[in-house]
């Protein structure tokens, strides 16, 4: 792989093999360059090396490179410049367009020139063996040939595209430009094979999308932008569906819009949801389903009416009287009669689905299964206002069809009607989504309609009528079709009746005794004998026992519900058992049924192939045997007439010959004839060129007789003509001179007035050079200061730069430093609080100690005073005061609190060997003040002896008091 210092280098390279017809190199060393890792950066050489790579592929049909080199230039361009890849893309698929149009248009000039080069020759041999083997025309081949090829990289080049562009945030209104053009493609060529190819692409990126949602640069669908482009591009591909009349992918791009708007809760514009219908319009009818279609048709004379503003009342009843049309061509009758359980739940799916996507943009909670009914619809119809905007002869057969009796003349008063209702119609002027509105297709399901109305009426009339009479009340049909409607209807339970070919009469009704009509009879003339019975002989009231009998009615109403609930269950059990027996048996036979039809239809399209194959074989054998016939008779025509105009003796026609023999004739005859012409030129030569000689000998003394009388006649010509020319010359400068004299007089004032322009222009000439040099001495000057100015302010926002990065970076160092120092005294600070806090706690266990040690010696110091009263018994004087008071004192004091005082002598007696003095902390304190943390344990310490000494000094007093004391 070669290596370029510059992406230009590579383009010039590729050029220059270009010139020399290397177009594959050319191509590789664009491809390399594109796809090499050290070009990842773009730029605008890379786009015009991309125009040339893209042009290189269309002209040598390579996709797979065109394809590959796009999805780099993607990765390269995608985040910096997507534009860029936008034009890239449409010129490649404006190139791939021009070279199939070309193809096209060539091939189309190719059938249309005569490619011949003798007119009266016939076809050349290899030419119709050519036709024979193939079977192909000329414009078949050149289509396979010529445009086939270009088509088919055209088409790969919307794929790749696709492909390229998908699920791209930053590339949707690509996306949609080449999904647009490839629709316009298929729509072009009439190409529906590719076109449902393309939709099941679209869709699988769709698909892909709401499956990967952590993909980067995903699309938001809930974006209005981005909805607003898949759906633009999704009704797009609705409208080319109908054109091409591809009726599925249509009914499939519905789902896809209906899935679309699902996303999201807002409803979109209005103009596209009138395509949505119009278009809906045309797929329900083409399938047969009249009931969506009618609903179709009402959803959009919805929309139309209450936001088309320029819809003029023609228009407005023409969509009316469509509506009112496609309501009444359903059929009245309900089709799911007598259907078994599954096509019931699947029918019922079937409408849900339907309902959704005809009414999505409304709240599908409120939709049911009913309301999708032709019944329904007529309702509907009357409520919103419908029938109000109908023709005349519309609401005439509407309501002639569905409220007034006429079984006799129905048909016929119909069928003037509807001949009114064919001519209605036409183009649309304001509903540009409805272009045109046709009412006669209406007519053929309203003549079935009109069938079963007059069947209906007439059954209720008659018990029997006759086959031509009631052949006569229907005019549409014959009896044979009539008999087919008729079909459905019974089968439906929409008409009860028989036709008896024998007799030639149709009966109408049911005679058994079970028919609905009949039971309905029965049942009310049972209620009004009961009734009548009732009046004749009233019932007798007897006294009831609801006491005595409650206790064993409530027993047995119990027993008979269980038995009831039992019954149910078990008929339930049943039901279910045989529908379950029923759809298997339907299942087998429906599967046996498709394996043979499977195997019949296999068998058939085998044998026709074969059939098929046999008769073109026998078929282009006859034609080469026709064809061979024709040549040889017309061979043998021109060989008799050329025998016969040269004397020869023709072929008589009896002979046998064949073609062969023929070709071998007449070459040998081409032979002898072109043999005897060469002769006759050879012949014919020879005597020309002594003729020729002969005539040159003879002429030449003429010619120079000739030659000697012209010169003669010349020489007095040119005499004559010599002297015509001076004497215009002596007339000419006469009166040159004549016109010399007559301005020799002005010559000094054209001197002068010479003098003074150029003197004025000379002086103009320096002005404008003065001013021309101030100002550009001005300019210099200007742009100098200029430069002078820019110069200082550039040098003075360096300096204000590095300043304030010198004082930022003195900022960001003082603040560091800080924080270090910070950090530091934080600590040493928490270091020296912890060894405060490790002192404070052995103090405190040392008070503890000595304050256990305390109220130990408390507790056995009591014991003591008890047995001193008793040593001076024998003295007779009580004791003094003041021993007895120093006594209570002493014994007091080691209990008293902080709040009664007691002198310092009795504490130092008391409290024995005086602790040692606390260490002085750091801070040069001397007391035994615990700092602010420890006032827990003092609180308590002063509590417990607050309590202590409330006991002791209250014993204490009572024991020293005096005996007098009251």
């Amino acid at each position: 792989m070669a290596t370029f210092a510059k992406p230009e280098n590579a383009l010039k390279r590729a050029e220059e093999l270009i010139n020399v017809g290397q177009k594959q190199a050319a191509l590789q060393a664009l491809h390399d360059l594109i796809t090499s890792k050290r070009y990842r950066a773009w730029q605008k050489s890379l786009e015009r090396i991309m125009f040339k790579y893209v042009e290189l592929c269309v002209d040598m049909r390579r996709g797979r490179f065109a394809k590959d080199g796009l999805i780099q230039y993607r990765i390269i361009c995608q985040q910096v410049n997507v534009s860029s890849l936008e034009e890239v893309i449409k010129h490649f698929m404006q190139l791939s367009t021009e070279k199939a149009e070309q193809a096209r248009s060539q091939a189309q000039a190719l059938e249309d020139a005569l490619d011949v080069e003798d007119l009266e020759a016939d076809k050349r041999p290899e030419d119709l063996m050519l036709s024979y083997v193939s079977g192909e025309k000329g414009k078949d081949r050149s289509d396979r040939e010529l445009v086939t090829p270009w088509f088919k990289f055209l088409w790969e080049t919307y794929r790749s595209v696709l492909e390229i562009l998908r699920n791209n945030s930053k590339l949707e209104a690509l996306y949609a430009m080449t999904a647009h053009r490839a629709f316009q493609f298929c729509k072009q060529y009439k190409r529906t094979t590719e076109f449902r190819r393309l939709c099941e692409i679209i869709r699988n990126h769709l698909t892909n999308l709401n499956k990967y949602k952590d993909q980067r640069d995903r699309p938001d669908l809930t974006a209005p932008e981005s909805l607003q482009l898949y759906l633009d591009t999704r009704m797009e591909q609705l409208k080319i569906a109908t054109d091409l009349e591809l009726w599925q992918e249509a009914f499939r791009s519905v789902e896809d819009i209906h899935g679309l708007m699902s996303l999201v809760k807002k409803s979109p514009k209005t103009q596209l949801m009138v395509v949505y219908y119009a278009k809906l319009t045309d797929i329900f009818w083409v399938s047969d389903s009249h009931l969506y279609h009618a609903y179709a048709w009402f959803r959009l004379f919805t929309l139309q009416k209450s936001y088309n503003k320029n819809l003029s009342q023609k228009d407005l009843q023409l969509i009316a009287s469509s509506v009112l049309l496609a309501a009444l061509s359903v059929a009245p009758y309900d089709q799911k009669h007598g259907a078994s359980h599954l096509e019931l739940e699947n029918d019922k799916e079937r409408n849900l689905r339907m309902a959704s996507l005809i009414n999505f943009t409304l709240d599908h909670k409120g939709e049911s299964r009913e309301m999708l009914s032709r019944s329904s619809l007529l309702v509907e119809l009357i409520n919103k206002g419908v029938m109000a905007c109908v023709s005349q002869e519309v609401k005439d057969l509407y309501n002639m069809l569905e409220h007034e009796f006429f079984p006799l003349d129905l048909a016929s008063r119909v069928q003037s009607l509807l001949g009114k209702i064919s001519k209605l119609g036409g183009k649309l002027s304001s509903a540009s989504s409805v272009p045109e509105v046709q009412l006669s297709k209406y007519v053929p399901a309203l003549e079935k309609l009109t069938s079963l109305r007059v069947l209906q009426q007439a059954s209720l009339v008659y018990q029997s009528i006759k086959i031509e009479t009631l052949s006569k009340m229907v005019p549409f049909f014959d009896f044979s079709l009539v008999e087919k409607i008729s079909v459905d209807a019974v089968k439906y339970n929409f008409l009860s009746m028989k036709v008896d070919h024998l007799k030639g009469v149709v009966l109408f009704g049911n005679v058994d005794i079970e028919s609905d009509k009949l039971s309905d009879h029965l049942a009310v003339l049972a209620d009004s004998l009961n009734k009548a019975k009732k009046l004749i002989y009233p019932p007798v009231r007897k006294q009831s026992k609801l006491a005595e009998n409650l206790n064993g009615l409530i027993e047995t109403v119990n027993k008979e519900h269980r038995r009831l609930l039992a019954r149910k269950s078990i008929i339930e059990k049943r039901k279910e058992e045989h529908e379950r027996q029923m759809l298997e048996m339907e299942r087998e036979e429906e599967s046996k049924r498709l394996k043979l039809q499977k195997i019949t239809e296999e068998a058939e399209q085998k044998r026709l192939a074969e059939e098929y194959i046999r008769r073109e074989e026998q078929r282009i054998r006859r034609e080469i045997e026709e064809r061979e016939l024709q040549e040889a008779q017309a061979l043998l025509l021109e060989a008799q007439k050329g025998a016969k105009k040269k004397g020869k003796k023709p072929l008589l026609e009896g002979e046998k010959v064949t073609k062969q023999t023929l070709i071998e004739l007449a070459l040998s005859e081409q032979l002898k004839e072109r043999q005897e012409m060469e002769k006759k030129l050879q012949k014919l030569a020879k005597t020309m060129d002594y003729m020729e000689r002969a005539k040159r000998e003879e002429e030449a003394a003429l010619i120079e007789q000739a030659f000697q009388q012209r010169l003669v006649q010349e020489k007095i010509i040119h005499e004559h003509e010599q002297l015509k020319e001076i004497e215009l010359s002596r007339q000419h400068h006469a009166g040159d001179l004549q016109e010399k004299n007559r301005l020799a007089r002005m010559l000094d004032n054209k001197v002068i007035f010479q003098q003074k322009i150029v003197d004025h222009r000379e002086l103009e000439y320096n002005r404008l050079k003065k001013e021309k040099e101030d100002r550009i001495n001005q300019i210099v000057a200007a742009r100098k200061h200029e430069r002078e100015m820019k110069r200082k302010m550039l040098f003075y926002l360096k300096s204000e730069e590095e300043r304030l990065t010198r004082l930022r970076e003195e900022e960001e160092a003082r603040k560091h430093e800080e924080e270090e120092r910070r950090k530091k005294e934080e600590a040493e600070r928490r270091a020296k609080l912890d060894a405060i806090a490790e002192r404070q706690r052995q103090r405190e266990r040392e008070a503890e100690e000595k304050e256990r040690l305390r109220r130990e010696a408390l507790l056995r110091r009591p014991t003591e005073p008890l047995h001193r009263p008793a040593d001076p018994v024998s003295v007779p004087h009580p004791p003094e005061p003041v021993p007895a008071a120093a006594a209570a004192a002493a014994a007091a004091t080691p209990a008293a609190g902080p709040g009664k005082y007691v002198p310092k002598f009795l504490r130092e007696r008391n409290e024995g060997p005086k602790a040692a003095p606390p260490e002085p902390d750091r801070w040069g304190r001397q007391d035994n003040r615990p700092p602010p943390s420890g006032d827990k344990w003092r609180s308590e310490e002063r509590r417990s002896s607050f309590g202590g000494a409330r006991t002791s000094s209250s014993s204490s007093w009572s024991s020293s008091r005096p005996r007098g004391a009251p």
